[in-house]
């Protein structure tokens, strides 16, 4: 058997946050419910910001309190404040995200905060979390290039990661949110990551948008990475980020790595069938337009 990699299922938080149809609620359960029979161990399904801003999560607790759990899956909610960790909370997340940027400039897009007044608002929430016994994922967004800002600089990104590691994050994503990022700027932004944090517990999260996430991976994975984001079907992106539609589709993302040897312990064909089912949601968008 070959080694090992996590697929973390971002598709029913990050894949349908930036769809223009309201996705009914129970179309979402049923999309849950159906990756749950996959073998991923975790499944991001909902975020508790503030619908005003991302309608489309607006029915996060909805979500749920409507899907089938499955014993031995963990499902995530990200809580960008202590009212967003209340609700994800009360509705039964099993594990929380807090989200930062390494770039001002989408952080004041994304949060309307600066990265170090970002950074005082989620130590609150992973204070509290930390207190309930709540896993704590965090993000770090635009790790090589920023819609506003353009490249980011390897030691911004390194001093985010540390700051999210010094607060209990169990694990740090690192998203190149408009899929801009090159196998140079990725690797060179892992090598300044990893002076400050282990590889055991970086995620990688790759957009597509240029067609650059596979080799992307294959760079993280060279870094010792063995975590990777993948969205079902390849929906999402992100309403902050222009060009940023399109995460690594989950069943590219593992038929790659099974390619190149590793285990992912997915049910390829259940896998598929949730890929069907959310490029249906997108294609039922398409038809309306």
């Amino acid at each position: 058997m070959g080694e090992t990699v996590e697929i973390f299922e971002v598709g029913p938080r990050d894949g349908l946050q930036n769809e223009a149809r309201a996705i009914p609620t129970a179309e979402k359960i049923a999309l849950v419910d159906c990756l749950s029979r996959a073998g991923f161990r975790r499944i991001e399904v909902a975020s508790f910001v503030s619908p005003k801003w991302v309608p489309q999560m607006a029915d996060g607790a909805e979500v749920l309190a409507g899907i089938t759990r499955v014993p031995g899956v963990r499902y995530a909610a990200l809580t960008p404040n202590m009212r967003g960790y209340a609700r994800a909370r009360a509705a039964r997340a099993d594990e929380i995200a807090i989200f930062a940027s390494a770039s001002e400039g989408f952080s004041k897009a994304n949060l309307n905060a600066s990265i170090d007044e970002s950074l005082v608002r989620f130590a609150d929430v992973a204070e509290a979390a930390r207190g309930d016994g709540v896993p704590v994922r965090g993000y770090v967004s635009c790790v090589t290039d920023c819609p506003f800002d353009g490249a980011v600089v390897p030691a911004d990104v390194a001093r985010v990661v540390r700051a999210l590691v010094d607060m209990g994050c169990h694990e740090i994503s690192l998203g190149d949110t408009i899929g801009r990022g090159r196998p140079e700027a990725v690797d060179a932004m892992l090598a300044a990551v990893l002076n400050v944090a282990e590889s055991d517990i970086l995620a990688g999260h790759f957009h597509d948008t240029s067609g650059r996430a596979l080799a992307n991976v294959d760079v993280a994975l060279a870094r010792g990475l063995r975590i990777f984001d993948g969205a079902v079907g390849g929906l999402g992106g992100c309403p902050y980020a222009p060009g940023a539609a399109g995460n690594l589709a989950t069943e590219a993302l593992a038929a790659h790595l099974t390619a190149r040897g590793f285990e992912t312990g997915l049910d390829v064909a259940v896998v598929a069938e949730a890929a069907e089912m959310a490029r249906a949601m997108r294609g039922a968008k398409d038809a309306d337009a």
